[in-house]
């Protein structure tokens, strides 16, 4: 039965992978899904992060031939700024970039806090940075 619903309803809602306007003015996205009626749930937003998060990954392993050399906590820095600029907005990091490919760590983290980004995240930015000059998890992590 749920196949036949669910493609009944892809047919009557349709799929729009962009927030617009529905007939009675909600802010709707996805398969009729009125986002203000309907806020998101834990699940579904962890859901997403995975998705989110298994997307960067391959994207960064896939341009950065440097990535894959990193420890997991150097790695996890990368993703979250790449995360939070987008992959372009991370590109555009080029020195930090290069210094982190000839394993530079300290200076590439203090490249990092000489941006626009470090003053817009301020301790994201500083955790990060401390991360990334270390290869070790923040203590908060650490277990």
């Amino acid at each position: 039965m749920q196949e036949k619903l669910r493609k009944l309803l892809l047919r009557h809602e349709g799929m729009r992978l962009s927030p617009y306007q529905d007939s009675l003015g909600n802010l709707t996205i996805g398969v009729g899904w009125a986002l203000e009626k309907n806020p998101m749930r834990e699940s579904e937003a962890l859901f997403r992060l995975n998705n989110d998060l298994e997307y960067f990954l391959e994207q960064l392993e896939f341009k950065y031939d440097w990535f894959v050399k990193l420890n997991d906590v150097r790695k996890s820095v990368i993703v979250n700024m790449s995360f939070n600029l987008g992959l372009k907005g991370f590109a555009s990091f080029r020195k930090m970039i290069k210094l982190i490919e000839d394993e530079k760590y300290q200076l590439a983290a203090v490249e990092m806090l000489d941006s626009r980004w470090a003053l817009q995240v301020g301790k994201r930015a500083d955790e990060l940075s401390e991360m990334l000059a270390t290869g070790r998890w923040l203590n908060e992590l650490a277990n």
